[in-house]
């Protein structure tokens, strides 16, 4: 799963977005389509999980969990037929307000901003709502100690110091809490996430390449490290991740230099040897084409978005 938090870390910008709300009946919520990943959990009461026009709803209770990991727009509501509004409108209303009423719905939710449109090729491979009954979530004692921990340091983080950024960290814990419980309740013979990172050969390669991008890989050379042709490590590669090794390995390095150039003062050009490029040039090429700026330009607009989202 280290690799699932290289991912995270990478593709997340800025701090996490979380609010507490409470709800009474008639109500419903509607989250347009974003540049973001999505969690609610019930923490009272229950609701309607509505991912999409061609989508089954799902109705949750008390203690469920849900994930929208790739941005889709979704609605939250008491009824599937309710009319709904603009999660901002509603939750400017209700935020963080808790009473004893025992017909409402309180939800606890959050979101991953992230740096690019576009989701990741591993993250892609993801389905579009991870659920997790109260039964599932209760059952992995990391996730429901999570789980209190981050409420209790939202109810407390205009008072404690530092709260945004624990705030930040715990969600990227429960970020990969949900999914690795996802995980253990698909079959052995998936594809997708859980055959790549269950594959002896893609699954080392994948912690090989997040480990050292500054290494100089080829095809040849990551086929060699599992001891298998290159024709049928690329074939197996692209079969289970979604995209050719080589193309894999240079998003993996634009994504990192991305997050240098926001999160640090550190050169191009070290950025450019830390990601594995030997001249400066080539880097700055292949960053503009990967995210329409020089990697200066993109430091000092981006870099300037992400301290002011954190």
């Amino acid at each position: 799963m280290d690799v699932l938090a290289d991912v995270l870390a990478v593709t997340r910008f800025g701090n996490t977005t979380l609010c507490q709300a409470e709800f009474t009946a008639p109500w419903g919520i509607q989250f347009e389509k974003e540049r973001r990943a999505t969690f609610h959990i019930v923490s009272r009461g229950s609701c309607w999980l509505i991912p999409g026009k061609e989508a089954k709803p799902i109705q949750m209770m008390q203690g469920d969990v849900a994930l929208v990991v790739h941005g889709e727009g979704h609605i939250l509501a008491d009824s599937p037929e309710t009319p709904v509004q603009h999660y901002l409108t509603a939750v400017k209303k209700v935020c963080s307000v808790e009473s004893a009423e025992s017909n409402s719905t309180v939800l606890f939710c959050g979101a991953y901003h992230f740096e690019q449109d576009g989701a990741h090729p591993l993250l892609s491979l993801l389905p579009p709502v991870i659920y997790l009954s109260a039964d599932q979530a209760q059952s992995d004692e990391s996730l429901r100690s999570l789980v209190r921990m981050l409420m209790r340091e939202r109810c407390q983080s205009s008072s404690g110091p530092g709260s945004s950024a624990i705030i930040s960290r715990l969600s990227d814990v429960l970020f990969i809490l949900v999914v690795r419980a996802w995980l253990a309740k698909q079959p052995e013979c998936s594809a997708g996430w859980l055959g790549a990172l269950r594959d002896p050969h893609i699954g080392k390669i994948l912690s090989l390449v997040h480990a050292t991008p500054q290494q100089s890989w080829s095809v040849a050379s990551l086929a060699n490290e599992v001891s298998m042709s290159r024709a049928a490590f690329s074939k197996r590669f692209s079969h289970l991740v979604g995209v050719a090794p080589l193309t894999y390995i240079r998003r993996w390095r634009m994504d990192l230099a991305a997050r240098l150039l926001r999160e640090s003062t550190t050169s191009v050009a070290r950025v450019a040897e830390q990601v594995g490029y030997e001249s400066e040039t080539s880097f700055s090429k292949t960053f503009r084409q990967s995210r329409g700026h020089s990697p200066g330009s993109y430091r000092t607009h981006f870099g300037n978005q992400f301290r002011e989202a954190v």
